[in-house]
């Protein structure tokens, strides 16, 4: 399987600056697994969207799939209570 390419919205970059240090290198380093399968079976396909949601600890990681192109774009980081919104 070819290695998908990771894009991030504008936006994201903002939304790591809320998280705390500790949490962030275990986000990033789930991201990067996103690159090898943008499909883990821990991921759950949200409902009405194109988009994908995945868990690290308590903050969610929000991100669609372009298979054609073969690129993952994160859309939004954030608390579990708060991503949604």
């Amino acid at each position: 399987m070819a290695a998908y390419k990771i894009f991030f919205k504008k936006s994201v970059w903002k939304d790591f600056e809320s998280i705390p240090d500790k949490d962030l290198k275990r986000i990033l380093e789930r991201i990067e697994s996103l690159g090898k399968n943008p499909r883990l079976p821990s991921c759950k396909k949200l409902t009405g969207q194109e988009r994908y949601r995945l868990r690290q600890g308590r903050y969610r990681i929000l991100y669609s799939i372009q298979d054609d192109e073969l690129t993952v774009r994160i859309v939004k980081v954030g608390h579990r209570k708060n991503v949604y919104r």
